[in-house]
């Protein structure tokens, strides 16, 4: 498996990934601009390099392949990540790189598949954008116990409550954070925000993305050193309640 995922180009991956998000080939061509023929020739392609059958298997290999344990001991936040490298040639690749974003993704899902947070300077995925059309139907903008569990997270963030914030995340995020690492990430990532001055819901929606689907929740946020910021949590049903699983401050 190893090979077959270093044999994907950085498009291949770009596409599994949003697989991941909950986008079928319609979606993906409208996001990227491109055909949906294109897309389908970067999901066999990367099918065959991994020897799967299914887009959603490679996505899935993907995903596990990228949340395996990353070192950090060479990179400093806000360090330029190094030039890609063409699956072709071997050699840096001659186009220009993407611009940096400076967002805030933490967790264990597919799109933030970190060890410890790094700012999205150097992460792989995209994360979901605001506005971007998920292949799903997303909920009427009404308080439910999944927006009400994202509402009463942030709230401990908030209050910079890591502790507490961090006993509300899943066994998934918790198998790659620990309550140091979490606390450092919020510290660095969060605190710069300033207070929090507003907070509305935007949507609520199901994401079916392996292995057994998520729950997305958006609000816009206006913080003290930040207006309009968008706030994804990502949520998964353990037992009767609702853990966050991962989040993303744009």
């Amino acid at each position: 498996m190893a090979d077959g995922l270093q044999a994907l180009t950085e498009k291949e991956k770009q596409t599994l990934r949003l697989l991941l998000e909950g986008h079928d080939a319609k979606s993906m061509a409208r996001h990227l601009d491109l055909s949906v023929h294109t897309i389908n020739e970067r999901l066999r392609d990367a099918r065959r390099k991994l020897s799967v059958s299914t887009s959603k298997e490679a996505a899935r290999l993907l995903r596990q392949g990228e949340a395996a344990p990353q070192s950090l001991g060479d990179t400093r936040f806000g360090d330029a990540p190094p030039p890609p490298i063409d699956q072709q040639s071997g050699q840096p690749s001659t186009e220009p790189p993407s611009p940096p974003k400076t967002a805030w993704a933490i967790g264990g899902l597919a799109m933030i598949p970190f060890l410890v947070t790094l700012l999205a300077l150097s992460a792989p995925t995209q994360a979901p954008q605001a506005g971007t059309p998920l292949a799903v139907a997303a909920a009427p903008v009404t308080e439910t116990p999944v927006t009400r569990a994202a509402s009463a997270f942030l709230a401990l963030l908030d209050a910079s409550n890591w502790q507490e914030s961090w006993d509300a995340t899943g066994e998934s995020f918790q198998s790659l954070n620990t309550v140091a690492a979490w606390q450092a990430a919020s510290e660095q990532a969060r605190v710069p925000l300033g207070r929090m001055l507003s907070r509305q819901l935007l949507s609520e929606a199901d994401v079916p993305a392996p292995p057994k689907g998520y729950r997305m929740v958006r609000f816009r946020t206006d913080f003290e050193n930040k207006r309009g910021a968008t706030e994804t949590v990502s949520l998964d049903r353990e037992g009767d309640s609702w853990k966050v699983v991962g989040i993303y401050i744009q």
